[in-house]
């Protein structure tokens, strides 16, 4: 109860905060992952605050996460923006990495978008590919609901069978027919990184149904679902997972291929938004 009531109370100190930014309380929240912060500069900024200025949200420290929260307008629709992301990799533990979530949830925020860049396994994916995420794997990620339940928020034992909202899901892929865009639909690997994973780690994910691998995302989702709130996610294929093709892996070719794609990405988004916001 002591440790629950101290997470409670960290939870409020940054809500308070965040309440001070605007008047409104957005009901969406974007989570911009490798190669999408453009985004930004297609939108009205309403307000913005560093994460280090919000109690108990440490700085990214991944290149290409900058660390900003925005109150944005994205056409009609008021979203918050995280301007980065943490990642287990850097030090931080899976409730570190989800504290910023479960603020948005007591916030009053409904939906999460959650963005990503990930690796390629299945063999007709592409780099610059888009994928709508319709179910992870998560067994290598440390439970990021592990400790005591804040009952407040969801049951000590949540039902994951649509961690990712169905409809939310149509909506996209409509929306993609509807403008041209090609869109996967497929199983996120999550992995914890940093190094990239080896060819035999990619062909164990793949006989697993894995179709893109990454070390963000689950964590945010899996926190989100407990908390109700509804999610979409994904994933935009910057590379080919090792052993698909020959080519090193580097994060470089990450952030430049996420860059490539992010006009469509974001149009997307904006679609998105303004029909289902």
């Amino acid at each position: 109860m002591i440790i629950e009531s101290l997470i409670q109370s960290h939870i409020e100190e940054a809500v308070s905060v965040i309440r001070s930014l605007h008047t409104d309380i957005p009901e969406t929240c974007i989570v911009l992952g490798s190669g999408l912060a453009p985004m930004t500069e297609r939108c009205q900024i309403l307000a913005a605050i560093n994460y280090t200025d919000i109690p108990y949200f440490p700085a990214p420290t991944t290149p290409g996460h900058a660390g900003l929260l925005l109150v944005a307008k994205v056409g009609s629709s008021l979203v918050y923006m995280m301007k980065g992301r943490y990642h287990y990799y850097e030090g931080y533990s899976t409730q570190e990495i989800t504290f910023p979530i479960r603020v948005f949830a007591a916030l009053g925020v409904r939906n999460l978008i959650l963005t990503n860049a990930a690796g390629g396994i299945n063999p007709g994916m592409n780099p610059g590919d888009l994928m709508v995420i319709r179910d992870h794997l998560s067994m290598f990620c440390e439970s990021p609901l592990r400790g005591p339940n804040l009952e407040s928020f969801g049951p000590r034992f949540p039902d994951q069978s649509h961690v990712y909202n169905p409809e939310f899901i149509e909506s996209l892929l409509k929306i993609s027919e509807d403008l041209n865009m090609p869109m996967h639909t497929g199983v996120y690997a999550y992995m914890r990184g940093p190094q990239f994973e080896t060819p035999t780690e990619i062909r164990a994910l793949r006989v697993l149904g894995a179709d893109a691998v990454g070390m963000s995302t689950v964590p945010e989702a899996i926190i989100a679902s407990h908390s109700g709130m509804r999610v979409l996610a994904i994933s935009c294929i910057t590379n080919l997972a090792a052993g698909i093709s020959d080519m090193p892996l580097s994060h470089a070719e990450v952030i430049e291929t996420g860059a490539a794609a992010s006009d469509r990405s974001i149009m997307l988004l904006e679609a998105f938004l303004s029909r289902e916001t």
